[in-house]
């Protein structure tokens, strides 16, 4: 779907709710690894067992190395849950020769997993905050989305997640995320609906306050 057909489905004039997910909540979100995480051959016994699930023989040669090869792949796909986002965020610029307008980052690639079924969540994030005094490099917002999209996840939960990291380190005038994307856990199983792309949002401050500037943010993305 095109950038000036996602940003037609939000109407930047309508009233906005205050309410929206918690931040403590959004937080907390992270991996608990107690001794219970099993290794790397336990993991590798899971993957040869949901083969052999499936029909297949798991000691066939073409598939004899899966189990290794998948969970390497985990390893990247799910890379999030090792880094700090805070963290991605902490070195800043307040060189900024006055500079007090939007800062925004558009069609953010990303790759997630579906925490229901597994399945590949393919999209795009938009990520724009209005800076006060200081300005974090440009490739950190880009880190930030990854970071949480490396995660089991909800397309609900990521954006609240990416907006409230950067709310809460940089402490901007206002923050705002669009990400829309494709989520294989319907286009490839259950009910198949092919093209279909699901967008979430999230302004604060200055972007959920001043319908002019939440107007030049979406109009940005046409």
């Amino acid at each position: 779907m095109a950038p000036h057909e996602s940003a037609a489905l939000y109407d930047h004039d309508l009233e906005l709710s205050d309410e929206g997910i918690d931040a403590t909540d959004v937080h907390n979100i992270v991996p608990i690894k107690g001794t219970g995480q099993p290794n790397r051959s336990e993991a590798e016994a899971a993957v040869k067992t949901l083969i052999s699930y499936t029909g297949e023989n798991a000691d066939r040669s073409g598939v004899l190395e899966t189990p290794k090869r998948v969970v390497k792949a985990f390893d990247e796909w799910f890379g999030g849950y090792k880094i700090d986002a805070d963290g991605l965020l902490s070195k800043t610029f307040d060189e900024v020769e006055g500079y007090q307008d939007m800062v925004l980052l558009r069609d953010i690639p990303f790759h997630s997993h579906c925490e229901h079924h597994m399945a590949p969540i393919v999209g795009k994030a938009h990520v724009a905050y209005m800076p006060k005094g200081r300005v974090v490099g440009i490739s950190k917002l880009a880190r930030v989305v990854d970071a949480f999209a490396r995660r089991f996840q909800i397309q609900e939960r990521m954006t609240e997640e990416v907006a409230q990291t950067i709310e809460r380190v940089l402490e901007p005038a206002g923050v705002a995320v669009v990400i829309e994307a494709e989520h294989h856990c319907m286009t490839t199983r259950g009910i198949h609906t092919h093209d279909t792309v699901m967008h979430t949002k999230h302004l604060s401050g200055v972007f959920r306050e001043d319908t002019n500037l939440r107007r030049e943010f979406f109009d940005a993305l046409r």
